[in-house]
């Protein structure tokens, strides 16, 4: 009997060279089942490539706040020019259905006792930010799991509640009874923690960790595709910054 190994992946933003690397990684360690964070699309050149894959996996998915202005004939005036210039680019990518589909995403769902949402599940509909405990702790008035995984910041780190909330970095957590947990699972295709490789994390509910990993991947050749499809060539230069 296999054990439950659940890959938890996000903010994959079009980078195909680095999903096709986490996939593979999770695979080399016996994953089981995937479950994804949301922000499939924007950023980088491979939308419909990413897109078709996670479709494929048939998993665990929520909207992220790309997923959702890619996939809706909405005003970009909130986003930085160079992320609107995508946004535009990748609406004229995608087909009807696969628009659709991304409407359709929920914005918050569970597996194996673990809430998901992209942002925040105090408004997960503004993306609001979480970097601090305070703004964890709004988030925390409406987790009612132990533990829940989050992206869109794009920077991994965990925050812990008992009697208040604490911030940690994020390399392993074991979940203690009695407490509860709000886990940033790392970015796909675009980190932004000063770590260019690839992230992803791991949870194994009978253990009751989670581990985020990280993954070389071919960062040159998704520049060479941004280039190739010419997007602002501020975004091919980031992820080799990872940031």
């Amino acid at each position: 009997m296999s054990i439950e190994r659940y890959a938890i992946i996000g903010d994959i933003h079009a980078n195909w060279d680095a999903l096709e690397a986490v996939l593979a990684d999770a695979e080399s360690r016996g994953v089981t089942d995937y479950v994804c964070v949301g922000d499939i699309v924007g950023y980088n050149a491979d939308p419909v490539r990413c897109l078709e894959k996670i479709q494929s996996m048939d998993c665990v998915v929520v909207k992220g706040n790309h997923d959702h202005y890619c996939s809706n004939d909405m005003p970009l005036h909130d986003f930085h020019p160079d992320a609107g210039s995508v946004v535009a680019w990748t609406r004229d990518q995608l087909s009807a259905e696969q628009m659709q589909y991304l409407r359709d995403l929920p914005l918050v769902s569970r597996f194996a006792g673990v809430t998901v949402v992209h942002s925040t599940l105090d408004m997960p509909d503004k993306w609001g930010y979480v970097f601090d405990p305070l703004e964890a702790d709004a988030h925390f008035s409406y987790q009612t799991t132990p533990c829940c995984v989050y992206g869109h910041t794009h920077v991994p780190v965990v925050f812990e509640r008992q009697h208040s909330v604490v911030r940690h970095a994020f390399t392993r957590v074991k979940v203690t009874l009695g407490r509860r947990y709000f886990i940033n699972v790392g970015s796909v295709g675009q980190p932004r923690d000063r770590d260019p490789r690839a992230a992803y994390t791991i949870y194994e509910p009978k253990a009751r960790t989670f581990e985020l990993i990280r993954v070389t991947y071919d960062i040159a050749r998704a520049q060479a595709r941004i280039r190739e499809a010419k997007l602002p060539d501020r975004l091919a230069q980031r992820l080799s910054l990872g940031k």
